[in-house]
């Protein structure tokens, strides 16, 4: 059921309100002034129900999945930061201010899982921001830069030895939920196990690696023919264990070097491993994230125009078209000229024209050798993202968790780039304030 209006109180006279305890002039008032909160109430309202409580307030959710991925907090992080910054407190729409959270944090999970594809409208938002403070403009959108990284995924780098422990851990973990008896759990010897395979592979002692991962693999085996003989004939616990033991299978038979898909997480099967040819991480384990950002240095600063995930780890190339067309229905303006990296070479787009590559000779002269040079200047700001947002690392369940951070943490790059700019903005005002009134002007005096 769709939250309440809040009713304005005019006054308490054992509360302060807000507007009377803090700057009105610090950026992110402005920034909360600039956003338009009913206008995303209004998308967001068809999903919401009819019947149940009226939930929580469309602004307050918004407002502190937007704070999170501007100051790079996580969900306890930024509940815990709420309740003693009264900055905060004002940007979700609080009168008065609060000594307590009013919500659970989990709230936040069940908001990210409900909006969805509709997040982007968060990030159409930021851009009409940037827009409407002359952080951005119009001609910023029309000149682009296009580029792949990886989101890497919340997990240990996976070994067979870590792979098989898990395997065994994840699965004694269920039968407990489900309240299924094992003949034996061998976790202690599982975990004894693990660590001395470790140590064998350090030691280079690859005879007594093999033979701690062959005991890891036996008692992985029965327990999974364990638990199938336990909840044969029972649907419903044969229906909760099909994934788990699946996977703890496909764990187990996999091969270290064998061709094809592999699984290198138990808790989070959609896990891929990636190469980019760094040196210092040959391979990553995520998701593939496509971003698209302003080729030229908008006054604000090079801002996130689409950002999105390629699950699959598709060429980059056959990716370059649909997002050029989900680029320009977002933000609304046709994309002139792209300027991509080598890894697009072989693209299919409908106007080959317009897409330039590195180190590109035909058809590049003037202005578009000049933009072609600034291809690079994506690099910097995807590294803002994973060091000050939250695409270093994600920490969300599933494809649908790796979409929503990506998108969220676009967001929050622009908004910062936003701040950034009205902080500019004021201190421009502020030293043209005081040249006025330090420099008075000399009127002549009458005779």
């Amino acid at each position: 059921m769709r939250p309440k209006k809040k009713v304005t109180e005019e006054g308490d006279l054992f509360r302060a309100r807000l507007d009377q305890i803090i700057n009105m002039k610090h950026d992110l008032v402005q920034l909360a002034g600039k956003i338009d909160w009913d206008w995303i109430d209004e998308q967001i309202a068809p999903l919401y129900s009819d019947r149940g409580r009226p939930g929580i307030e469309t602004r307050f959710v918004i407002g502190l999945l937007l704070l999170k991925h501007i100051y790079g907090l996580s969900d306890e992080g930024v509940c815990e930061r709420w309740v003693h910054d009264p900055y905060f407190q004002h940007f979700t729409g609080e009168t008065f201010f609060q000594h307590a959270f009013p919500h659970e944090r989990s709230d936040l999970s069940h908001w990210r899982k409900r909006l969805g594809d509709r997040l982007e409208l968060l990030l159409a938002e930021s851009l009409r921001v940037a827009h409407d403070t002359g952080a951005l403009r119009t001609r910023d959108l029309k000149r682009v830069t296009v580029d792949t990284t990886v989101q890497p995924k919340a997990i240990t780098f996976p070994t067979d030895a870590k792979l098989l422990h898990a395997a065994i851990e994840g699965l004694n973990r269920l039968v407990r939920k489900h309240g299924v008896q094992l003949r034996q759990s061998y976790r202690r010897i599982a975990k004894k196990a693990a660590m001395m395979a470790g140590r064998y592979a350090h030691a280079k002692q690859f005879k007594r690696h093999h033979r701690q991962l062959r005991l890891l693999k036996s008692r992985l085996g029965r327990i999974i023919r364990d638990i199938r003989r336990k909840i044969e004939g029972r649907p419903e616990l044969e229906a909760a264990f099909e994934a788990p033991l699946t996977r703890a299978a496909r764990i187990r038979s996999q091969q270290q070097r064998q061709r094809g898909w592999k699984l290198y997480s138990f808790h989070a099967p959609e896990v891929e491993c990636i190469g980019k040819g760094k040196a210092a991480a040959p391979y990553e384990f995520g998701v593939k994230a496509s971003i698209v950002t302003t080729n030229g240095r908008a006054p604000g600063g090079q801002l996130v125009l689409h950002a999105r995930t390629l699950p699959g780890t598709p060429y980059d190339g056959h990716t370059l078209g649909s997002v050029i067309e989900a680029t320009e229905k977002l933000t609304g303006c046709p994309i002139e000229r792209a300027y991509v990296d080598k890894g697009y070479r072989g693209h299919p787009t409908e106007s080959p024209r317009r897409v330039f590559i590195s180190s590109q000779k035909r058809g590049v002269f003037g202005v578009i050798e000049h933009e072609l040079r600034r291809r690079s200047a994506i690099e910097p700001i995807i590294g803002h993202m994973k060091s000050e947002g939250h695409l270093g690392r994600c920490h969300l369940k599933g494809r649908e968790g790796d979409a929503i951070n990506v998108i969220l943490t676009a967001v929050g790059h622009n908004l910062r780039r936003v701040l950034a700019w009205l902080r500019v903005l004021l201190t421009s005002i502020l030293i043209t304030l005081w040249r006025v009134g330090a420099f008075p002007p000399v009127v002549k005096q009458a005779s």
